[in-house]
């Protein structure tokens, strides 16, 4: 019986050999690795720091450029396309996918270690916890949230609009054109597929550890021993794998769904049930607080502080490249679900609602626990800030509930556990067939399958330091890919708003519909060289010969002069004072596009350049196309021209400006 598969052979393949050679390193020789990574990064973080703060902040102004401009409005789709989901599943599948566990594993530890950090010890309390929370807000805001607009905005857009495969290698198609097919796109899949690998795999040991942890505190479980997170490990990927063969419009989305609805629950208790006078007013300060330092914060390399540069690099340029090595994984997912939307519409729900549910979820809790440690627990939240597993569940101590309340939130993180790991599965799955319509349900099993023996194999050998740091060296490489990505949108975005606002040819305005037999002809031509140095030789210059003739008639001297190289005629009027009238035809060349060189309903041609016959001016205006012009529907366009002329110079208000002596000096 022959099984059916989808998988690319030139992604994943190299894919493979590349994240199991890296994992068994990891695990047998696990502190080797980890030191040997460490140095690579730190080489990276310290001496490169610079690449990644520019590159957070070209995307941070690129996106904002675009969602005010004029293609806020063109849609992730065809211009009549509607979105697949609702505004409130598209939001909870989004936010489940991108910050996820993280939120529930950084929401009390990150505020607190910056609360308690020696690098802060100089200031007052009160500073270090507006610090705190600035530094919070910093990390998880909109910087975070662009690197995925970034690069979800143009997998969905090379999708969808161009109908290319949901895969990263499209969004080259505008510098590559047909080459994403081959090995270069085959290369940045590999490397879309193994740092998403690697992304999920730290994450998801993490997440284990937290829940192991979660569990041990409220007496589940008896210890945190391997045996333990082997057996959550097979829980947890179960429930995914069981959730990622459902499909995204069944168990991703149900499940992001509810978990939103819990988070915010359990969001809704802590703000009423703890110091929610000081939370609200914490929240507006920080806000405030957060706009007035938001581009010194961007721009800040700490370069003046030697002592701040060990914390820079250990939390803002890892943050960076944390976020950056996520973002294939998090941007293929976003782009998934995001087709019917339009660009503003787009970074607008991606920037701005998950940073401001960010900031709220960050002020609730990392506040509430800096407000119990310096009111209620004497400190003894600060001294558990280096145990980022058990803090969340101690800090919950301090809250009426507590044994349902710790559950909740393990409910929580499982729940982020699954959809993180079903829609990883999935993206996964997706760069390995190259975005295959319909894949057999075994490959998505494989790759559960895959990501639980290796995470399970790291956490028994220690090796989760050293995948992690791997996943953050490929950020380096891959935040350059995403500055490709913004050239290849700009040009093609360009192309896009200029073919649907490209108005009738300016030969359609002096047409009166007579010879429309041989202008159907033209207009369904491609020219030579030949054909069009002919056309300039009669049509055009028997044209100003006639106007020549008229204008001698009414006391006007206008000659005519005629090139070679390239072949053009113009007619020239003189002038003393203003500069001299001028209208001219000269051959032109374009380059047509490769899809019509086959096309069977326009005449055969032997290369992709063709000719054409293109107006031009004495004042250096854009020229034209002139090729369906009659002879005197050129007249007519000519004494258009020459009307336009006499009406400016003869207004005083543009004497200096027409002066010829003033332009000779311009020029």
């Amino acid at each position: 019986m022959k099984i059916r598969v989808t998988l690319s052979k030139g992604v994943t393949v190299p894919s493979l050999i590349f994240i199991v050679i890296i994992c068994l390193l990891s695990a047998i020789y696990p502190k080797l690795t980890e030191n040997l990574l460490n140095t690579v990064k730190d080489f990276i973080f310290i001496n490169l720091n610079y690449v990644y703060v520019w590159s957070v902040t070209i995307f941070i102004l690129f996106l904002f450029y675009l969602m005010f401009s004029k293609f806020g409005n063109i849609r992730l789709g065809r211009n009549n396309s509607k979105p697949d989901y609702s505004f409130f599943s598209w939001i909870s599948m989004l936010f489940a996918a991108g910050m996820g566990i993280g939120l529930m594993y950084f929401s009390v530890a990150e505020p607190m270690q910056h609360y308690s950090n020696e690098v802060f010890s100089a200031n007052t309390t009160v500073q270090k916890a507006k610090d705190a929370q600035l530094f919070t807000f910093f990390h998880w805001g909109i910087h975070a949230w662009a690197i995925y607009g970034i690069v979800g905005l143009a997998l969905s857009y090379f999708a969808y609009r161009y109908r290319l495969p949901l895969s990263l290698r499209s969004c080259f198609y505008p510098l590559l054109k047909d080459k994403i097919k081959g090995k270069w796109g085959n290369i940045i899949d590999v490397f879309a597929l193994c740092s998403t690998f690697f992304g999920i795999t730290t994450t998801l040991g993490f997440g284990v550890v937290q829940i192991n942890s979660g569990l041990e505190t409220l007496n589940v479980v008896p210890g945190s021993s391997f045996t333990y997170q082997v057996i959550i490990v097979v829980v947890l990927i179960s429930l995914s794998i069981i959730s990622a063969v459902s499909g995204v419009d069944k168990g991703v989305r149900i499940l992001s769904s509810i978990n939103i609805i819990s988070v915010i629950v359990l969001l809704l208790f802590v703000l009423f049930l703890g110091p929610t006078v000081y939370l609200i007013g914490s929240f507006t300060e920080g806000i405030g607080n957060y706009i007035n330092n938001f581009f010194t914060l961007t721009f800040n390399t700490h370069v003046h502080e030697e002592n701040m540069q060990p914390w820079f690099y250990d939390w803002t340029i890892l943050y960076w490249a944390w976020w950056i090595s996520w973002s294939p994984y998090v941007g293929l997912f976003i782009a998934k679900i995001s087709k019917g939307r339009t660009i503003r519409e787009f970074i607008a729900a991606v920037l701005i609602l998950p940073t401001v549910f960010n900031f709220i979820w960050m002020t609730v809790f990392g506040n509430s626990a800096i407000w119990f440690d310096m009111n209620v627990a004497d400190g003894a939240l600060s001294l558990l800030a280096s145990n980022p597993d058990a803090l969340m569940f101690r800090f919950l101590e301090y809250l009426p509930l507590t044994k349902i309340t710790s559950f909740l939130t393990i409910a929580i993180i499982i729940i982020f556990f699954v959809t993180s790991a079903d829609s990883g599965m999935f993206v996964m799955n997706s760069i390995a067939t190259k975005n295959a319509r319909i894949s057999p349900k075994w490959q998505t099993v494989g790759w559960g399958i895959l990501l639980a023996c290796l995470a399970l194999m790291l956490l028994n050998a220690g090796g989760l330091n050293a995948l992690q740091s791997m996943t953050l060296i490929t950020a380096l490489p891959f935040s350059i890919i995403m500055l490709l990505f913004i050239v290849s949108l700009v040009k093609a975005l360009s192309i896009d708003k200029n073919y649907y606002e490209r108005d009738f040819s300016l030969t359609t305005v002096p047409w009166s519909g007579q010879s429309w037999k041989e202008r159907l002809g033209r207009i369904n031509s491609l020219k030579d060289k030949k054909t069009t140095n002919q056309y300039i030789n009669t049509t055009a210059k028997e044209a100003f010969i006639e106007l020549q003739k008229e204008f001698e008639k009414n006391g006007i001297d206008a000659r005519i002069n005629q090139y070679s190289d390239p072949q053009k005629v113009e007619i020239e009027i003189k002038y003393d004072i203003v500069n001299n009238f001028i209208y001219g035809v000269k051959n032109e060349s374009k380059i047509v596009s490769e899809y019509l060189l086959n096309e069977e309903n326009l005449q055969d041609i032997d290369d992709n350049q063709t000719f054409f016959p293109k107006s031009y001016f004495g004042d250096d205006r854009k020229g034209y196309n002139v090729l369906l012009f009659t002879k005197n529907e050129l007249i007519s366009d000519v004494l258009k021209h020459y009307e336009r002329f006499i009406e400016i110079i003869s207004e005083e208000k543009n004497e200096m400006f027409v002066s010829s002596n003033t332009n000779r000096k311009l020029r």
